[in-house]
């Protein structure tokens, strides 16, 4: 699956350009030190974090996009950081276990 497709399959609202990469498996936790340990390139993150901290840790790991849920505003300095790093943030109104599940249902899986 490509970050282009998971805009459309999921319906989510991107906060930037599409930087459209390969996601290979899905990482969700809120711990920023938690994406840095456990998170793997090409991943996609599911979290409430939306500070520019947030694409820092994402750009360490080489995260595919992030996607912000519960409909939280994303600060437009975060926005700017992710065009910079070339990372697509997106956003959905849905919580972590329905974009859980449906990433499951598109057929991304977590890390293992």
């Amino acid at each position: 699956m490509r970050v282009k497709d998971l805009e459309t399959t999921l319906n989510l609202k991107p906060l930037n350009e599409v930087y459209d990469k390969d996601i290979d498996g899905a990482f969700i936790s809120d711990m920023l030190s938690d994406v840095m340990a456990g998170a793997k390139a090409g991943n996609v993150w599911v979290t409430v974090q939306t500070h520019k901290n947030t694409v820092a840790a994402a750009n360490l790991v080489d995260v595919s996009a992030v996607i912000v849920v519960r409909g939280k505003k994303v600060p437009e300095d975060t926005i700017q950081m992710a065009d910079r790093a070339k990372m697509t943030l997106f956003t959905t109104d849905l919580d972590t276990f329905q974009v859980a599940v449906k990433l499951y249902e598109a057929g991304v899986r977590p890390n293992r």
